[in-house]
């Protein structure tokens, strides 16, 4: 049965190997699902109206395979797209599972692991571009600490900054039509991560030598674990032209990393965000890492995933109605939204030091007393959330 919230390849939802193919194992429980079949997951999100799939190396390959077996594994994958239609947007390196990187990739104290962990990302980069991906993300979950004095953290950055710069020289090198991305993370696996938002993140990638070819990956569970309003980094990232990628799951407050299904958690947080999605210049992916709940067996995940969908479009549709509402255009208007939109001194500044009425003869009293009606706008976004 299908209806209006049934999604289609042109929605541009996308999922991970990782998210459908995660067993329920955590740190205090063992798998509760048998392993998935990268090519059954392109098959069953297909079906589902996914536009495409992401991977890390290991989660498609697996770590140690020898050169014959890759081969072997890399046709039967591209198989599956091509028969499919599915899409490979974006790929990922994992350097975090195998104990080589305790002490991180780009960051580990040792040399020798840091320059495994750059050729074991320039192989995969290969790979990527090899099925048709543009973006290339960077989770650094073991580039951090938990002792003050384990990791110089400005070294540490310096050696991040020679990644980045070395994996740009190299995408460059090649000709490949590539940017990186970013993902930022406060904690977990690590207990302080390196780049652990995504201002930190922003501040980086102006220090590189080509900032033109990094941006963000910001997840919404991420900068909700650190306190902050998820839609806000994303509305600064895509100010400064570096949303590159982004993450879709759910979080319910400062707690470990849920990774819940999109919709569920913070829901005013959601629906903020696909407002500010489907009204800005944001033409990437909708991609969702989430984890199906460990309770479900395998029929759970496919629900879960076809509900992640089915919750953005739902999302999608309530913010349309929320902009179109007469009633929210004239709150818009009560508040000044409208003034907000203009630029405070246009006339330069020789004409602000001039002008009386901006402070000599300012009327504080008068400006202190205006009512923003703000208690109005939100409760008209509230009403349509909730569909009223």
């Amino acid at each position: 049965m299908t209806d209006r919230f049934t999604p289609t390849p042109e929605d541009k939802f996308t999922f991970g190997l990782w998210t459908v193919g995660w067993r329920g194992n955590d740190p205090f429980g063992d798998a509760t699902r048998p392993a998935l079949d990268p090519v059954e997951s392109v098959e069953r999100l297909a079906e589902l109206g996914a536009y495409g799939v992401t991977f890390h190396d290991d989660d498609l390959i697996p770590f140690g395979s020898s050169d014959s077996e890759r081969e072997a594994i890399v046709k039967r994958f591209r198989g599956a797209l091509d028969a499919t239609g599915l899409k490979v947007p974006m790929a990922t390196t994992n350097l975090f599972t195998h104990p080589v990187f305790k002490d991180g990739g780009f960051t580990s104290n040792d040399r020798d692991v840091r320059r495994f962990a750059l050729r074991k990302t320039l192989r995969n980069i290969d790979l990527a571009v090899e099925l048709g991906a543009t973006t290339y993300v960077a989770w650094g979950g073991r580039e951090g600490a938990e002792s003050g004095a384990a990791k110089d953290m400005g070294v540490a950055l310096d050696r991040m900054k020679e990644a980045f710069d070395l994996l740009g020289e190299y995408v460059t090198r090649q000709g490949y039509d590539l940017r990186f991305a970013i993902e930022p993370k406060p904690n977990e696996p690590r207990g302080d991560i390196l780049l652990p938002t995504i201002g930190h993140a922003l501040a980086f990638i102006e220090r590189l030598e080509r900032p033109e070819l990094v941006g963000v990956n910001p997840e919404v569970g991420h900068e909700q674990m650190a306190g902050l309003n998820f839609a806000h980094g994303v509305a600064q990232a895509l100010w400064a032209g570096k949303l590159f990628h982004i993450d879709l799951n759910g979080q319910s407050g400062i707690k470990y990393d849920q990774d819940l299904r999109f919709g569920a958690g913070d829901l005013r947080q959601a629906f903020w965000l696909v407002d500010l999605l489907e009204t800005s210049d944001y033409d990437g992916p909708r991609h969702f890492d989430f984890k199906p709940v460990r309770t479900d067996g395998i029929d759970g995940v496919w629900e879960s995933a076809g509900n992640c969908m089915r919750n953005y479009l739902v999302l999608k549709e309530r913010a349309a109605a929320f902009r179109a509402d007469p009633a929210v255009r004239q709150a818009l208007k009560d508040s000044r939204l409208d003034e907000l939109a203009q630029a405070t001194a246009a006339d330069g500044l020789d004409a602000l030091l001039a002008d009386r009425s901006a402070y000599e003869e300012f009327d504080v009293p008068s400006a202190a007393g205006r009512s923003m009606a703000f208690e109005r706008l939100d409760q008209l976004a509230m009403d349509h959330l909730l569909g009223l």
